[in-house]
């Protein structure tokens, strides 16, 4: 064991504060990785939540395992020193559960490390009883499992509140050796995929799947009903992260929006929000801590007690921080919110720059409005603005790039003019990103734009913003872009290209390889009937419902929000109408 390592986790432990892991000794002992740096994963709050709730119940210890920041990585393979918990120091294999927290597809590429510095061998089938189960959840768990479905033992289709509870309980009292899988599959929310064998036709293409007796098939997403009933922020607190200058606190979950490219939309269906009653005592926690509360949900502005939650922040001496602000949602008391907290940026998303793409990704924002927002922001002396485009979306042309270009210099303008006023000159910065096409939402049937098309679109804007003083600009790599579609879209078979992609090879040469057809996988529509990978979960959206918004965004046609709050989508209780 490397006593250089043994220091800098004591270093790190010694630098947090909060919730604390529960005692060895008759307990089931799980460990919690998340596939990316200590850094990233602190920030996290599903992570935080999922340790806290663990770590709440008398018959459960939960320590933490991290991807070794890339310093690290050498000195690990120097010294023959294994992955080992921030908490004890104990390896993966002295645990009965290995639970992963799976956030972003592209981490998948950090988990053959994970794998190899643990001891664990990569494929499921060729791990025996004496190594600990191995549980995936997480929004990428839920959302499609199947290309690490030859590597996982069993997933977490759902939230954790809803899920964790049951599964717990089965293990504690049944052990956690695979014998117990065929059983725990019939716990609600639990996928097994070795009860699941896919089946395809002499194209290679998916036709159905062949489920064992007693395995559910769709396995349903399950949710927490109330969130009332368990907090999530940040448990445990420490400076060394990605957002270590605030205290982080879940105001809601799921978007009533519909916006067709998003996964957080459709797959976190209901929206549901917490009062501010329920939310005072975790704002409360939050200030003891750290001055500035960011608040955390997909649509922030739609929460319908914002005003009163920045006030009570404000109230008690805080700041109010927030990651973006919905266009359409801004009211002044936010933005004089923004102001009084000390905000020098505020984000904002119009996705799409021509009103003909807002209308299709069902934005629902206009360019005055958009204007509008902007002047608002700039009257009240916030002097830098951040704006999120994507490229590369269904139906896009040619004029839609420009329309970017030329609703970034209206948008200037009318920043400049503001400044002006009142004697600063601030910045604007664009950050543009290819479209995915996600699971489980309208755009699941839409092909992605290649590499070549994408570099031809960033080509464009980068000249053009390059003429705009004060506005800069930056770029997710199209190649990044389109792993994480491959890693979204793909089935089981990915399993074998996720090693040899994460150890460098092209993912062009290891689908050809392996009689993977990327090219109808990414880049070609798909049909109405067409079998995807992950069909066998029941995310509880239906999928004519989707389909139709598919057809609409094709016609660009927007669809309104209906009285219940959320799209018409046969999850809430009213009509799909």
């Amino acid at each position: 064991m490397s006593r250089k390592l043994q220091a800098k986790a004591r270093k790190r432990r010694a630098a947090e504060s909060g919730i604390r892991s529960s005692p060895w000794g008759g307990r089931l002992t799980v460990a919690l990785v998340y596939p990316n740096t200590y850094h990233h994963a602190m920030s996290n709050l599903g992570f935080q939540t999922v340790y806290y709730l663990l770590n709440s119940r008398d018959d459960t210890l939960c320590e933490r395992f991290f991807l070794p920041d890339h310093e690290d990585l050498e000195e690990h393979k120097k010294t023959g020193t294994p992955i080992f918990s921030l908490e004890s120091g104990r390896s993966l294999t002295d645990f009965d559960l290995v639970a992963f927290s799976l956030s972003f597809e592209n981490d998948y590429l950090n988990l053959p490390v994970i794998f190899e510095l643990g001891r664990i061998p990569w494929l499921s089938r060729d791990r025996g009883d004496s190594f600990p189960l191995l549980l995936a959840g997480g929004v990428c768990a839920f959302m499609n499992p199947e290309p690490l479905a030859e590597v996982i033992d069993l997933f977490a289709i759902g939230e954790a509140e809803a899920i964790l509870p049951g599964l717990v309980t089965a293990l504690f009292s049944q052990g956690s050796g695979k014998n117990v899988l065929s059983d725990l599959c019939r716990l609600p929310g639990i996928y097994i995929p070795s009860l699941y064998q896919p089946t395809y036709d002499t194209a290679g293409c998916l036709t159905g799947w062949a489920v064992s007796e007693n395995a559910p098939l769709p396995v349903g997403r399950v949710w927490a009903a109330d969130l009332e009933q368990n907090a999530s922020r940040n448990f445990v607190q420490t400076t060394a992260t990605e957002f270590g200058d605030m205290a982080l606190t879940e105001i809601s979950r799921g978007c009533s929006r519909g916006c067709r490219f998003c996964a957080a939309g459709f797959l976190f269906l209901p929206p549901r929000t917490r009062s501010l009653e329920s939310l005072k005592s975790q704002i409360d926690a939050g200030l003891c801590w750290q001055d500035k509360q960011g608040l955390v949900s997909p649509a922030v502005g739609d929460h319908p007690e914002l005003a009163k939650i920045e006030q009570y922040i404000l109230d008690h001496g805080g700041a109010v921080s927030v990651a973006s602000l919905r266009l359409d949602a801004i009211t002044t008391a936010d933005i004089e919110a923004l102001k009084v907290s000390g905000h020098k940026t505020v984000t904002l998303a119009p996705e799409a720059g021509s009103e003909k793409l807002r209308k299709v990704i069902n934005k629902g924002v206009t360019e005055e409005q958009i204007l509008e927002a902007v002047k608002r922001i700039a009257g009240a002396g916030i002097p830098n603005l951040k704006l999120y485009f994507l490229i590369g979306l269904p139906l896009e042309e040619e004029n839609d790039i420009t329309a970017i270009i030329d609703l970034t210099a209206a948008i200037r303008t009318v920043w400049i003019e503001a400044g002006k006023k009142r004697g600063w000159l601030g910045s604007i910065h664009l950050s543009i990103n290819p479209f995915v096409p996600k699971p489980f939402t309208p755009f699941q049937w839409a092909p992605m734009a290649t590499e070549a098309e994408l570099k031809k679109k960033i080509k464009a804007i980068r000249s053009a913003i390059g003429r705009l003083p004060n506005v800069v600009v930056s770029f997710e790599s199209p190649r990044e872009a389109i792993l994480q579609a491959l890693l979204s879209r793909g089935d089981r078979r990915l399993a074998g290209l996720i090693k040899r992609i994460a150890s460098g090879e092209k993912y062009k040469k290891v689908c050809r390889e392996s009689g993977i057809d990327y090219e109808s996988l990414l880049h070609q529509e798909r049909t109405q009937n067409e079998n995807f990978p992950w069909d066998l979960l029941d995310s509880r959206v239906q999928k004519k419902y989707l389909w139709r918004e598919y057809q609409s965004a094709k016609a660009e046609t927007t669809t309104p929000r209906c009285v219940a709050g959320c799209v018409r989508c046969g999850v809430c209780s009213k009509s799909e109408g």
